[in-house]
């Protein structure tokens, strides 16, 4: 007797729905007493900077601007030169402090050779964010800190206006544009663009522009996404090659007029494509786990800054039930040191509670018994709460991986009671046949 079509066919299974990963501007933002929204700063924040930015132009003296290395920082810094020209400034007056490979403006040779240049202003953009002392000794010096990295502490004697605790979270770009549009009718139509340039540099190319952020229509009709992304992509390659050619980028942002001129930039493209080989060549690094599964730890050793890149392109691979924190650490960037970038794993971004980096390698730090905190220094656990990192001794980091148990395997599960399962053919193809490429 033949069976029935109908008894042959099983049903179809049901397709497990993803959950929504919620956009960065989701984020609930700061209300005041008032039930105001504050973002991306207090006002009184805010309109400090920008009195610091009238009175620096009107003074007509030597002014420094000290941006961060990457296309957030660097895409600031181009915003605030801009403006303060457009408010009558000469630019023979402005002069960039671009730091040395591995240093901060904390650094006793960087704060003196700002110093050496003898400014009347100084204005950081996008790092400064930690306790220090004055970043000029000259106390006749104005400095101003513009910034979005997670602190409550800064240095000495400076104007302060932070994003950290303002979500969603500004970039710096995007804080330098939203303090300088109301100063000059040019800036909205001049500096759009870095404003979104810095500010996918930090965030990610699908960013949706939702409010509070401002928008940004106008600039993205005049320049697609995509030429956008691509010119951050070239902004952030010299920095990241092992001669840390920043001024390269620097120069080409501020001598272009739209991010199409920076697309045929043979410098940046150069770097761009010596980048590429040099990530293809070391992303390939089988993970080893903690023993907890939380943090998953991939080591590497370059003399190109592309731990960062790594790690956010494996956030977006691994995947577990336990997984949180992406680690990726390159003992090959500075000698004697470790330096490593934490990316939120994909899979973890909708945990509750929310996954904190810094807040987690605290607590891991906080296992030891005697004073590792103290010798991994103030480079350690800095950044953000979804994207952190450091700069730390090699000893000192071997410390902190046998804290986190990396390569220990996890305790076995008490399998009393459970089902045997039925033997099954092992998978043939699986991920750790991508490290047999390497």
């Amino acid at each position: 007797m033949k069976r029935k079509a109908a008894d042959s066919i099983s049903a179809p299974k049901p397709k497990r729905s993803k959950e929504p990963i919620p956009d960065y501007c989701d984020a609930q933002p700061f209300r005041d007493s008032k039930e105001g929204i504050v973002w991306p700063a207090p006002e009184k924040a805010l309109e400090d900077a920008r009195q610091f930015l009238r009175e620096c132009a009107a003074a007509k003296q030597k002014t420094i601007i000290v941006p961060d290395k990457d296309a957030d920082g660097l895409d600031g810094g181009v915003i605030v030169h801009r403006t303060l020209t457009a408010l009558g400034l000469e630019p023979s007056l402005i002069e960039v402090h671009l730091l040395r490979k591995g240093t901060s403006i904390h650094d006793e040779e960087e704060r003196m050779a700002m110093g050496a240049k003898r400014s009347k202003f100084v204005i950081v953009v996008d790092h400064g964010s930690r306790r220090g002392p004055p970043v000029v000794d000259d106390l006749e010096t104005k400095v101003l800190v513009i910034d979005h990295h997670l602190s409550d502490e800064f240095p000495e004697n400076a104007t302060v206006v932070s994003a950290c605790h303002y979500p969603p979270v500004a970039t710096s770009a995007l804080l330098t544009y939203e303090i300088c549009k109301p100063l000059h009718p040019d800036v909205a139509s001049r500096c759009g663009y870095l404003c979104a340039m810095g500010t996918h540099g930090d965030l990610g190319t699908t960013l949706k522009w939702k409010p509070p952020f401002p928008d940004m229509s106008e600039t993205f009709r005049a320049f697609s996404k995509k030429t956008i992304n691509d010119a951050v992509s070239l902004i952030n390659a010299p920095r990241r090659t092992p001669k840390f050619d920043v001024v390269s980028a620097w120069d080409a942002l501020l001598e272009a007029k739209d991010p199409k001129e920076i697309l045929s930039n043979k410098r940046l493209l150069d770097a761009r494509a010596e980048i590429n080989e040099e990530v293809e060549r070391q992303t390939h690094t089988p993970p080893k786990f903690s023993k907890d599964g939380k943090i998953a730890v991939l080591r590497i050793h370059s003399a190109a800054q592309v731990h960062p890149v790594i790690a956010t392109r494996w956030a977006g691979h691994l995947q577990s039930k336990a997984l949180e924190i992406v680690m990726v650490a390159n003992s090959g960037y500075l000698p004697g040191l470790v330096n490593f970038s934490c990316r939120i794993a994909r899979c973890a971004r909708n945990r509750e509670p929310p996954v904190n980096i810094i807040s987690s390698l605290k607590a891991v730090a906080d296992l030891d018994t005697s004073d590792l905190v103290k010798r991994m220094g103030e480079s350690f656990a800095r950044g953000h709460k979804e994207a952190s990192g450091g700069i730390i001794p090699a000893a000192e980091f071997e410390e902190l991986m046998a804290l986190m148990k990396v390569g220990e395997k996890p305790d076995p599960v008490s399998t009393e009671g459970a089902k045997t399962k039925k033997d099954v053919t092992p998978q043939k193809n699986n991920l750790m046949k991508y490290f047999a490429k390497a």
